[in-house]
């Protein structure tokens, strides 16, 4: 099973992970990294930490993507 030990200088964000939260789903995504890795699709080993990984995705899921990012991706649909 693949283990990455990363050390982050970054403040806690509220939208992050505990560790108790991290215990349950853990496992999971190992499992599924490890799988990736032995189905020989050529994937060389991982580049981020999946924990850091999903505290990212819950930090957009909680506050978003701000509105300057969002017009020039939907500029015709805000008028």
């Amino acid at each position: 099973m693949l283990k990455i030990a990363v050390m982050t200088s970054r403040r806690a964000y509220r939208s992050d992970l505990s560790d108790a939260r991290w215990a349950l789903i853990e496992p999971i995504l190992a499992a599924w990294r490890a799988a990736r890795a032995d189905s020989g699709l050529g994937l060389s080993e991982p580049a981020h930490d999946l924990r850091e990984s999903v505290n990212a995705i819950l930090y957009v899921n909680r506050t978003g993507i701000r509105c300057p990012l969002r017009r020039s991706a939907y500029a015709t649909f805000m008028g």
